[in-house]
């Protein structure tokens, strides 16, 4: 199983077996659409009349894609995308697009992230980056995890010098509910080793992400 290789915290925020997420989505196929005919029921809609009829298979379709970051760890994300480095140069890839759901009230918040490290011994293809994005953005979220889980998906699959993460998004729980304020971004941040970086190293490593 490829997440052996992870470390015990690493499996336990990464995932199961594959075996038990290949029944998981199974039943979730019956579960989702149940769960929208529910709701469409609950706010006094008729479910068959023509626009409806078909609604729960659609959301069905939709939350397994919108859901799809609890299928994967980030080592099948990223797969043979690991090289042995050329450098120890800074790496920073910004302004990655993504779209999740809030845990909290399961109303999309969406974004950008930008992820930056210094390399030890290996890198990373620049296209798993985005990759590793979707596989954690696809999941209900909150910001603050999804920055963090990035943080330390870079730890596990590099041990790099250090790296830094930064999101920025933003919320439809701030936006159509609440507070309803339209202009409003979070941003949130997390780093790794920057401890053992010099002064110059750790200016370097946060003004990419800017």
């Amino acid at each position: 199983m490829k997440s052996s290789s992870l470390s015990s915290q690493g499996q336990q925020e990464f995932g199961t077996s594959v075996q038990d997420r290949m029944d998981h989505v199974l039943e979730s196929n019956e579960q989702f659409s149940m769960a929208a005919s529910l709701i469409l029921r609950a706010s006094g809609e008729d479910v068959e009349r023509e626009g409806l009829e078909r609604t729960p298979e659609r959301f069905r379709k939709a939350m397994i894609h919108l859901l799809s970051g609890y299928e994967k760890t980030p080592q099948e994300v990223v797969g043979e995308g690991v090289f042995k480095a050329e450098g120890t140069g800074l790496v920073s890839v910004r302004d990655v697009e993504f779209y999740s759901l809030c845990e909290h009230h399961m109303l999309p918040f969406w974004g950008k992230a930008s992820v930056a490290y210094y390399p030890r011994k290996k890198i990373l293809g620049l296209s798993k980056i985005p990759r590793l994005v979707d596989l954690f953005a696809r999941r209900f979220q909150v910001q603050e995890r999804l920055t963090e889980q990035l943080s330390n998906a870079m730890v596990e699959l590099l041990s790099p010098r250090a790296v830094a993460v930064r999101v920025q998004a933003c919320h439809l729980c701030m936006m159509m509910r609440g507070v309803e304020k339209q202009n409003s971004h979070t941003v949130t941040e997390a780093s790794r080793g920057t401890e053992k970086l010099s002064e110059t190293e750790i200016a370097r490593l946060w003004k990419s992400l800017e």
